[in-house]
């Protein structure tokens, strides 16, 4: 639900990451009149200077191989408006709403500066769009160029009516921008000069994108935290590797072994004098995934606080030349590509390790409990399926596992030679953690089956064998020493369908996967 009181936007710098955030979730955003009176200085400083005369790229001259073409007046008439039409060659999946949202806001915190000298007005029109919950369609997947010019172009022509622009309703389905902004009481915006090229040129989407996987990613590193806990008191771990003095100069590690020491219940005779490795290094593992989420931030802040516009207008006080048009390679992505693909494969480790973890649950000599966490071994297959799900889930995110911040292919006959491929970046960490988001909860299930397992077994004195099926289809949790995680795990357990007896696992996992999205299991974490 959007937070009552709208956003107060006096600075670009108050559209941080963190209210970036709040703004996806769905909080309005306002402009404080001081701040459109200085957006509306700095547009007439960019004018006075377009109509001084001189070649700017994008405004009086074509762009990428063509900006050696300088246009005439008539050709400039239409240019800025003409620039979102033929590069708008994306097309579904589209981005989803929360995602299109922080990427209208990350635009408007970059026109914010100043530095792509655009108009109070096209900034208003940001500020509409979000208030009225107006997504528009904006391509996920097929970006390869040399910055983010497919969606931009997308984007932009929906905010403003352009031919080519198209919102989403509701249901997903598409609609013809003007349309739908003029059945909101919104005209269509004409552009003015250089607001085409403003529009299409920097990286916001990848920035916003990375600041919402960062956000997911932290909820789940939390949510997987909180399982391995609860893993480690089923199998009775050695706690050995887990306690915090363990974390001697590490202090990303110290957060995790704190956090898991707070989930954890009293200790008890270890099962073994080492659990395996799988558990052992899980930790570690979530202590580099805190690490490459901290780079990734630092990443974004530099895409929010820097140069993103090309051509910037780069005034005096910024120690340039005042009036100058400066080109830069803001459009750039490499940086935020580079600590996305770092989060994945941060990701794609937790993941593998969650499988692994998963599959040494199934173990007697590991869990204690029967084989395959069967309420009778050999006539009922327990979760040895949903561990082969988890290890399909593992495969196919390894099979795409290459960086995709690596590989250059030239495009535009060679004018742009390289690219940065941050949108793929983001779109393959999205898959990631919806991967890790199910061996997750793969992992889920078979705690809490083991659990309802063990208390069919303290209820029979510790052997299923003869025990009445309608004992074991209506199956409770075993009453033990209260955990931190009891009171969530139960809650948990009763979304599921009773007994220990095999069903359909699928159901089971995909109703935890939405309980995961909801939130489960977060707090603990």
């Amino acid at each position: 639900m959007a937070p009552s009181a709208p956003l107060i936007v006096d600075r670009a710098s108050d559209l941080d990451a963190a209210a970036l955030l709040e703004v996806a979730d769905g909080r309005e955003v306002h402009l404080t009149e001081r701040l459109v009176t200085t957006l509306d200085a700095r547009r007439a400083e960019v004018v006075a200077a377009l109509d001084a005369g001189g070649p700017v790229y994008g405004v009086s001259t074509g762009m990428g191989a063509a900006s050696t073409i300088v246009l005439d007046e008539e050709a400039r008439a239409g240019h800025q408006a003409r620039l979102l039409i033929a590069r708008a060659t994306g097309s579904e999946p589209w981005l989803p709403r929360r995602e299109v949202r922080a990427a209208l806001a990350v635009r408007l915190r970059t026109f914010l500066t100043g530095d792509a000298g655009v108009s109070s007005a096209l900034c208003l029109r940001l500020v509409d769009v979000l208030r009225l919950d107006l997504v528009p369609a904006v391509p996920a997947t097929r970006l390869g160029t040399a910055g983010e010019i497919v969606p931009l172009a997308h984007l932009g022509a929906a905010l403003t009516g352009a031919e080519s622009g198209e919102l989403l309703s509701p249901d997903g389905a598409v609609l013809p921008a003007r349309e739908a902004l003029v059945a909101s009481g919104l005209d269509p915006h004409l552009l003015g000069a250089k607001e085409g090229v403003a529009l299409i040129e920097g990286v916001p989407v990848t920035t916003a994108r990375a600041i919402v996987l960062a956000d997911a990613a932290r909820r789940l590193r939390q949510q997987s935290l909180a399982v391995l806990a609860a893993q480690l008191e089923l199998v009775g771990a050695n706690r050995d590797p887990f306690r915090p003095v363990v974390a001697r100069a590490d202090p990303a590690l110290a957060e995790v072994l704190g956090r898991l020491h707070g989930l954890l219940g009293p200790e008890r005779g270890s099962a073994a004098l080492q659990s395996p490795v799988s558990f052992r290094v899980s930790g570690p593992g979530l202590a580099h995934l805190g690490r490459t989420l901290d780079a990734l931030d630092a990443a974004v802040s530099r895409a929010l606080d820097g140069v993103t516009d090309s051509p910037a207008f780069v005034g005096a006080d910024a120690g340039g030349v005042a009036g100058a048009f400066v080109g830069t390679a803001g459009f750039d992505g490499f940086d935020l590509a580079a600590s996305l693909d770092a989060v994945r494969f941060a990701v794609l480790h937790l993941t593998e390790l969650g499988a692994a973890r998963l599959h040494r649950l199934l173990d007697p000599t590991v869990s204690g409990l029967p084989r395959q966490l069967s309420s009778a071994p050999g006539a009922q297959a327990g979760m040895v399926t949903v561990h082969k799900r988890a290890v399909g889930t593992v495969h196919g995110l390894l099979t795409a596992a290459r960086p995709a911040s690596l590989g250059i292919i030239e495009t535009s006959l060679g004018q742009e030679d390289a690219q940065s491929f941050s949108l793929e970046a983001a779109e393959l960490l999205d898959g990631a953690l919806a991967g890790w988001r199910d061996v997750t909860a793969c992992e889920l299930l078979a705690v809490l089956h083991a659990r309802r397992l063990r208390g069919v077994l303290a209820a029979v004195g510790g052997d299923v064998v003869g025990v009445d099926r309608v004992a074991l289809d209506s199956a409770g949790v075993e009453p033990a020493a209260a955990t931190p995680l009891d009171d969530e795990l139960a809650g948990l357990d009763s979304v599921l369908p009773p007994g220990v007896l095999d069903r359909p696992f699928g159901r089971d996992v995909a109703s935890l996967v939405r309980a995961l999205e909801a939130g489960a299991l977060v707090a603990g974490g």
